[in-house]
């Protein structure tokens, strides 16, 4: 028997096939599912450090706020329950 095959050249049709699926995978490029998602991350990324920052400059140069005035009748009631009688009474 002779070992010279008539297709030991050819490659098979389903192996073509995906030899083919593979070299045009590579002539694309990138994936577009992968450019959105790195496009989605990089966003993200860039909306929470530009949050802590903003964060951090305004620990630094925002006053505290004002407290609101207390009401002349709970400064009464506070009194009161202390034991300090109100002045006038």
């Amino acid at each position: 028997m002779s070992e010279d095959f008539d297709f030991a050249d050819k490659v098979p049709p389903s192996f073509d096939r995906m030899g083919k699926a593979m070299k045009d995978a590579e002539a694309k490029g990138f994936n577009p599912g992968l450019i959105v998602l790195l496009l989605v991350v990089g966003l993200l990324l860039v909306f929470l450090v530009g949050n802590y920052v903003l964060y951090i400059y305004a620990q630094k140069t925002v006053p505290p706020r004002k407290k609101k005035p207390v009401s002349k009748k709970k400064m009464k009631r506070e009194r009161l329950k202390q034991g300090v009688s109100a002045p006038g009474e």
